[in-house]
């Protein structure tokens, strides 16, 4: 088991800016890209307790911005389990954290996503 407290801190500026981005997409009411970069955000922050439990924070506000019931949902589970599942290293590597992916569910890392993950740790 492998313990997770927090995000390197040369990783944190790339899920910063995704996080940055999902709200600049956001007030243009450009939700696709703004859900887009929610996902980037959630697979980079998904291996750290604090970062995990904020995207699906920020997953559920949106659900609840955009009224999607279905995500919503999806979400409080995510919300209450995901950091727990963080600390102790049981993540289900590549989830983009939303309620159209099974919660454990592993997903190929994207290209880019993999490479700043790997050479940020």
């Amino acid at each position: 088991m492998k313990i997770n407290m927090s995000m390197p801190s040369r990783l944190k500026p790339f899920f910063r800016e995704e996080l940055e981005q999902a709200d600049v997409y956001f007030s243009r009411n450009e939700y696709r890209l703004s859900w887009y970069h929610l996902e980037r955000a959630h697979i980079l922050g998904q291996p750290y307790p604090y970062p995990h439990t904020l995207v699906h924070w920020k997953m559920l506000l949106f659900g609840i911005k955009i009224k999607d019931t279905r995500e919503i949902v999806g979400q409080i589970p995510r919300l209450v389990v995901g950091g727990i599942k963080s600390f102790i290293g049981e993540i289900p590597v590549g989830n983009t954290g939303g309620a159209n992916i099974a919660p454990l569910k592993r997903l190929e890392l994207p290209v880019e996503l993999k490479r700043i993950m790997d050479e940020n740790k």
